[in-house]
Order: C-alpha cells, then structure tokens, then sequence
C-alpha cells in the first residue's frame, strides 16, 4: 500500500508547524479517521485536562479512502475531549474538506495549544499559513466562508468554520463547511473557538490517495455503485434526503416527541419532509456520491418568499419540530438554517429547548427565569430568540448553552427529571422507550447519547430469519423486545466505528446498502490499496478502536462514562423499556464485546488485541 499522507502538527500559541508520516504499522491496526483519532489522543492527551484549556487537543482525521475514487469516500472525523460532556467528543464531516485535505498529502491534522488573537489555519499543498482572523470573529459560519474566499480571491477553497456559538462558549457549538454540512455533535466548535481558530482553510492539491487504476479497482468502485442505486430506498434519499423518513418514524411510534412525553405527533402531516420537494431548486452531496440528498431550497410565497435555504435533514426534522411541538414546515427550515449559520447543534439545541420548554409548562420555569418569553409548545418566535441567545451566550440561552445536564443541575427544583440525555449529550430524535436497540445504543455510546453513533437500523430493517442467525433470536429485529440487543448492538457499533474510520458515509452503507458484514467495504478499501483488507480484519480494528474509546473516556471521567438512561424513560408501564431491560441487554452488550460486567474490556480482551495499558 502506498500512502504517502502525513500527519500536520499545529501549535497555535507559537504559531509553528511540522509535518511528519504516519507512523508504520498504525493503519494495520487503526485504519484511519476516527481510529487513528482515539489512538492518538489516548496516547497524547493528559489525564485532567479542561476540555476549554489550551492543553486539549482537537485532531481531524482523513478515513482511510477519503478522497480516493472510493464513492461517499468524502468523510472527514474530528476529536477532542468534549465540553459537553467530558469524554471523547466525536463528530464527522462530509462535503469536499476530506478529500481535498487527503489531496494536499494530509491524513491528519493535530491542533494544540491556543492563539494570542483570533486566527485562521491555509493549508495548500506546498504550504501552511496561519492568518490573522480578528477580521472574522463575530460572523457566522457563511458570512466567515464567502469573507475568507473574497480574501484569498479564491471560490474553490473548501472551509471549516465555526459561528458565534463556538466563540461564544456555548458547549454544543459545531462546525460548518458550506451551508449545510456540520461536524455537529459533542462540541468540537466549542474546542476550536476556545483555541481561538476561527476556521480552517483548504486549497485542493493534486493528489489522490488510491485511484481506481486496476481493473479490479474499477469493478469494484462500479458494484459499489450499482448496489447502493439499485437499492430499495435510493429513490426516496435522493428526491427527498433523510426529511423523507420523518412520517415512518411517526407512523413507526418512536418518535421524541414534546421531549419525549410522546412518540407520535397529532400535526405529522404539516411536517413530512416530503413536503419539501416542492420548494427544491438544486440537488447536491459529497465528494463522489451518488445519492445527492442534500437539496436547496426557495420559497415562492409567505413569510419567506424569496428566502434562499437548506433542506434539513431528518434530526432536525424532528428535534426543532416534534420534539418542541412546532407544526410549521417553514420555521422547522429556517430554525435549522439558523443553527448551521449561528454555529450550534441543532440536536443538542432543540433538545435543550424542549426540556426548556417541558419545565415552563411544568411551572418549573417561570417569569423569573426566562423574562417575557412565551416557552409554550410550538412557538417558533420564542425558540429563535433562545437561539440566538444560546450562540450569544445571553439572557436564559446562557444557561442552555450549559447543554441539559449542566442547565437542569443550575435550574433544580427537580429540572433533572426531565432532562433527556446520556453521558452528558442530548439525546436524538428517536424515543428510547418505544425502541429498545437505539435506547442500548444511546446508553453504551462512546460519545454519549446518540443514534449516528451506533446506526442501529437492522433491528428495523432485517427480516426475523436474518436475525436468528445472526444473534440467535428473532427478537433481536422486535423493536420492543430486548432479546438479542446486545449482540446487534456489538455489530452496529464495529461496522459504524469502521465505517468511519474508512470515511465512507453511513447513509448508503447502512441506510441503503444495509448488508452491515463490511464485505463490500473490504473489497473497496483491497482492491484502491492493493493491499490484502478482509472483512475479518476490519471487524478486529473495530473491537480494538471500540475498547480503546472506552479506555479513553473511563481514563479521563470514569463517574460520566456509565451506561445508563435518565429516570425519566422508565416511567411509562406501557413502554417496552424498563430498567430490567435495560440492564439485561448493557449485560448482553458486554459480553459480546469481551468486557467485564462493569463495562472495562477484560484484560484477556485487551492482550488479543494489542492494547497495552
């Protein structure tokens, strides 16, 4: 395998910078992006760092095949120890930066340290700049983006930026590239904005890792292809992207709804995404893929005529809709297209609205909290103003930017009971009660509480048969049944882990493609590197990257890296989820990935593995 990529060592506070290789040996045994990651930072990151200190530290990792002729080969991995929740924070990115990164000969990116002033990072293929950028500080992530471009006088660069919500410390503040791809969760924008870097910069080189330069390359890049658009729901992502499933997951019961007092939503019909089509003036994506699900959008009469947007993808869809009770199509868009401008998650923004928005009707939260703000269900105009106070660090927003475990603990009088969250992150659209997979998936993340990070979707999405013979029951593919979660949980965590770690995108793999035995990916990634990949292999690198993250977090915060869900959720008898449940399928988790009943990979686990403590 011939990977000439380098790793580019970043130190803010003395304005240098080096290059080194990869280290021999460490794409064998951690592929690359969100492995390679974890790998460093659990070799170089001090126990008791402050994740807001200079001496954190923010590393974004090309996948293996980022930016080759792998298709959805786009994807782009981000970690630091998170603001938000202690542990490691980890987010991904598709758009265009991985792959022109990957061609300037950059797999990795390590940032330290923190500027005297506001600063930008160039990197070019024969050079790296860092720019003054106080010019910049202040602007949101597309104003940031078209002032850097005018600049340079350069349109083709490609740019990571953060918004307000970084620099103003909200914990949740995420990353933009475009005007619609977000390294969103876990507060990897928080990170950034306390180092003080505004943005990082991109001028496509002119490599490219791993051409399609066999005949058995090309063939493969062809299958891959064809599998993903013959594929059952390939139409439906490409008219309408993931918007398109937000019926399903009412029509399904299990969506959040009202922070998660209901899983089905009276006004459905008002915000089916796929509504949207009518408003779709382009279709675009990633780097070299063909499903195309991101759209842009225009609306050609009411409040927003004229006004240009991004179509929302299916967690927004629901979070800044169902979940805080708003049935208008439109404002669920232009609060959303607010989030991306104003650099904060929308996940985690939604989601600390609607438990601000459960406790005001509760009568926890009164006048003397949130002024004249009328908190009641669905206000739209309300939840713009704690928005933009979240990215301000003002009024209320102040303490929401806190995220829901720290604003419940400011707020008390019993503000706990319903903040819906684990590890410390807002929980995602989906209700844990109603679907036992994704509630296992939410309490052993290694980034706290959330679906991207386990892509659970064959307990839905395979037949009984499969099951059985996969994890020895049928109940395994039972939403509300509990046999079997933990052996298909183990295997939507390796395959998600790989997944990133190749920087191929979930969506096609998963959501499309769905057959979760990485044999497709093992033939990509053999056939690009000519080097000899099985399928066995990558599921290894899976378990070893697995054990390490939880290393990591029981490492740096062992009291916040506990598997479980909030009191909350155990307190409908006519939900499938309970306690016992739970702690039956955590259990079954655990042994199928070799750890000891406390969740610690047994030290038998470790030695098969490599990983020396």
């Amino acid at each position: 395998m011939n990977d000439s990529r380098q790793i580019l060592h970043v130190d803010l506070k003395a304005q240098s910078h080096f290059r080194e290789p990869l280290p021999r040996g460490i794409v064998d045994r951690f592929i690359g992006g969100r492995g390679f990651n974890v790998w460093y930072l659990f070799n170089h990151l001090p126990v008791k760092t402050d994740p807001l200190s200079p001496e954190n530290i923010l590393i974004l990792s090309c996948g293996l095949l980022t930016g080759s002729s792998a298709p959805t080969a786009s994807r782009l991995h981000l970690n630091a120890l998170s603001p938000l929740t202690g542990i490691l924070g980890s987010s991904s990115v598709g758009g265009y930066v991985g792959a022109w990164l990957s061609s300037c000969s950059i797999h990795s990116v390590v940032i330290k340290s923190e500027a005297s002033h506001p600063v930008y990072l160039y990197i070019t293929e024969n050079n790296i700049e860092i720019r003054d950028a106080r010019f910049l500080w202040g602007l949101d992530t597309l104003e940031t983006q078209i002032k850097i471009k005018k600049q340079l006088n350069n349109t083709r660069v490609k740019i990571l930026a953060i918004g307000p919500g970084g620099e103003n410390g909200a914990r949740f503040a995420c990353i933009m590239t475009d005007k619609d791809h977000a390294a969103g969760r876990t507060g990897m924008g928080t990170v950034m904005g306390a180092k003080k870097l505004k943005a990082i910069v991109i001028a496509r080189g002119s490599q490219k890792p791993f051409p399609a330069d066999s005949p058995a390359a090309r063939d493969a890049v062809k299958k891959y292809v064809l599998k993903i658009k013959n594929s059952a729901d390939y139409k439906i992502f490409s008219e309408y992207g993931s918007a398109g499933y937000v019926k399903w997951a009412h029509e399904m019961g299990i969506m959040g709804v009202k922070n998660y007092r209901q899983t089905r939503f009276m006004h459905i019909d008002l915000v089916d995404g796929k509504r949207l089509k009518k408003n779709v003036v382009r279709s675009s994506g990633c780097f070299r893929c063909p499903v195309q699900c991101k759209a842009e959008l225009k609306f050609k009469k009411g409040e927003f005529k004229r006004w240009e947007a991004t179509r929302p993808e299916f967690e927004p869809m629901i979070n800044l809709g169902a979940k805080c009770g708003v049935s208008d199509l439109e404002t669920i868009v232009r609060l959303d297209n607010l989030c991306s401008r104003l650099g904060i998650d929308s996940t985690s923004t939604a989601s600390t609205i609607a438990f601000a928005m459960d406790l005001y009707e509760r009568g926890i939260l009164t006048a003397k909290h949130v002024g004249e703000l009328d908190l009641s269900w669905g206000n739209g105009e309300a939840m713009e103003v704690l928005i933009r106070q979240i990215a301000a660090g003002t009024g209320f927003g102040k303490i929401l930017a806190q995220g829901v475990w720290r604003a419940a603990a400011i707020i008390g009088n019993g503000a706990a009971n319903y903040a819906a969250h684990a590890k410390g992150l807002e929980l995602t659209a989906y209700h844990p009660g109603a679907i036992l997979g994704t509630a296992l998936g939410y309490a052993i993340s290694s980034r706290g509480g959330d679906y991207n990070n386990v892509y659970a979707c064959i307990e839905y999405g395979w037949s009984q048969d499969k099951a059985t013979k996969a994890f020895g029951t049928p109940e395994a593919v039972d939403i509300r049944k509990a046999g079997g979660k933990g052996r298909l949980v183990r295997l939507s965590v390796l395959v998600n882990i790989i997944l990133d770690c190749l920087g191929l995108c979930k969506v096609p793999a998963l959501s499309l493609l769905g057959a979760f035995d990485l044999k497709y990916e093992a033939e990509l990634a053999t056939t690009l590197t000519q080097r000899r990949i099985s399928a066995q292999d990558l599921f290894r690198a899976g378990e070893r990257i697995a054990a390490l993250e939880r290393l990591f977090n029981l490492r740096h915060s062992p009291e916040n890296s506990v598997d479980r869900l909030p009191s909350m959720f155990f307190k409908n008898k006519n939900q499938p989820l309970t306690r016992e449940s739970l702690s039956r399928m955590i259990g079954e988790f655990y042994e199928a990935m070799g750890w000891d009943e406390t969740g610690c990979p047994r030290d038998d686990k470790l030695k098969e593995l490599g990983i020396t403590v």
